[in-house]
């Protein structure tokens, strides 16, 4: 049928993302499915943010990169890599035009949400052995407990060696639970924000005593001898680990149509994933770039592997330095993807969005040009020059954007590592994948939109 004249100006003149299998072919839809494939495999393999850097650093090295020498010199076409202490990684491709021209910068994080153990946390209460913990990152804690849990991290001992630790995952092992109270008894009116309390957030482990005799603590005995013969470690050695607990869970196809993934962990490798694969992919830039995996976003981006920290200006200026170029030089003509994800349009809970602001699964990549909360505080509020770039790098490669904001205005906010980033005096703007369910221990993304995240990074990195 042939369209009005009112129609074709509509299509002309109004804003109206479109869902992508509206827009894509079948062959474009295939090879999202296929990209998803490998994302799933990676969200199984990388469940901590060490996970996700040694996951990088592997990969990186097997495309050709090699650890960073500020001795040495470089050409065009010549790919390094920096590790930040084991939880953060960047990955860098030397351009074909100077250094004092700037990079172009993928920043996107690999820490998620989750239950960190205590320094000292295992102990015993009426001949039950549990594990104390602190919770890492926002988190609605009556989501966390009756879930399977997976223990991962790495224990330092007292002579100085490691054992690394990663239980949970694999077919046959045990798995970890938090408890809850059954609702029969629980008839305390407690907030939602306190149903869970943080501290009642400990871990079940064990409950078998150590021999047949009567003692006192003879659970938690058992359960330091199971993990002495395993680790070599005494109760002491927990004092130098890092250990966290995470959703024993795997990552999934969601829906009949399986357009969809289930994972814990999408915020923030939802958008890791497709940077580090954009990074190993891109060919032959015009631009240096700087491919940036941070650690520590999801509480505040502090601390010797966050952002806020020095490594990546630090970084820019060992870059400068090899052409004798000002390191603050090489920022100030900069540009940044902040890589990170934003609220996916719920229409169970919509009444926390703008619906004309808001973004929907499966209609491609979030432009937010802003975050913070109540009166745009704590953002980075990207210029309309640089937005107007980047729309354009994601026209020219057919990739598939929209726009959007973290709900409504005075309904809640968050942040991002942009403005770390913005402060150092490089044009940033915030990208990423809508999702639903964002820091539940299971989130859900549209395939669709997980490739659009590779293709705009990736025409990013490309573009002159």
């Amino acid at each position: 049928m042939k369209k009005t004249e009112a129609e074709m100006l509509k299509e002309n003149l109004f804003y109206s993302p479109k869902h992508a299998n509206y827009v894509c072919d079948e062959k474009e839809i295939a090879k999202a499915d296929r990209f998803c494939d490998d994302y799933i495999k990676f969200l199984n393999e990388c469940r901590t943010e060490r996970e996700a850097a040694a996951f990088a650093i592997a990969a990186a090295e097997k495309n050709g990169y090699a650890k960073f020498n500020p001795a040495k010199k470089y050409k065009a076409g010549d790919k390094v890599y920096y590790d930040v202490h084991g939880k953060a990684v960047m990955l860098c491709t030397f351009g074909k035009r100077s250094i004092k021209e700037g990079t172009r910068i993928l920043a996107a994080h690999i820490d998620s949400p989750r239950l960190d153990l205590k320094p000292n946390p295992l102990y015993e209460d009426e001949e039950l052995a549990l594990f104390k913990t602190h919770y890492y990152g926002g988190i609605k804690k009556y989501q966390w407990p009756t879930i399977p849990l997976a223990l991962h991290g790495v224990i330092y001992k007292k002579d100085g060696s490691c054992v690394t630790v990663r239980i949970g995952d694999a077919e046959g092992d045990p798995r970890f639970v938090v408890t809850d109270l059954l609702p029969h008894l629980d008839k305390t009116d407690r907030p939602m924000s306190k149903v869970i309390k943080g501290e009642e957030l400990n871990i079940l482990i064990g409950s078998r005593p150590y021999g047949n005799e009567p003692g006192e603590k003879l659970v938690k005995l058992n359960i330091m001898k199971i993990l002495n013969e395993k680790y070599g470690i005494t109760e002491a050695d927990f004092l130098s680990a890092e250990l966290e607990a995470v959703p024993a869970f795997p990552a999934t196809d969601i829906g009949f149509d399986r357009s969809l993934i289930g994972s814990y962990g999408h915020d923030d490798r939802v958008c890791a994933y497709p940077s580090l694969k954009a990074a190993l992919d891109a060919k032959k830039p015009e631009f240096t770039t700087v491919t940036v995996l941070t650690d520590k976003e999801e509480t505040g981006s502090d601390g010797n592997t966050g952002l806020h920290s020095s490594y990546l200006k630090q970084f820019i200026s060992d870059l400068g330095a090899l052409e004798g170029v000002p390191g603050r030089d090489v920022l100030r003509n900069s540009e940044c993807l902040s890589a990170d994800v934003n609220a996916g349009y719920d229409p169970t809970f919509g009444s926390v969005h703008d619906k004309m602001n808001a973004a929907y699964l499966n209609k491609g990549i979030v432009l937010t040009k802003y975050t913070g909360s109540g009166g745009k505080g704590g953002t980075n509020d990207a210029n309309a020059e640089f937005v107007s770039k980047v729309r354009t790098v994601f026209d020219k490669s057919k990739t598939l954007w929209q726009t959007g904001e973290l709900g409504k205005v005075d309904e809640g906010g968050g942040g991002t590592v942009a403005k770390y980033v913005a402060n150092l005096g490089v044009s940033t703007v915030d990208v990423g994948v809508p999702v639903l369910s964002m820091h539940a221990p299971f989130e859900i993304v549209a395939k669709t939109d997980v490739y659009m995240a590779y293709k705009g990074f990736k025409a990013f990195l490309e573009s002159k």
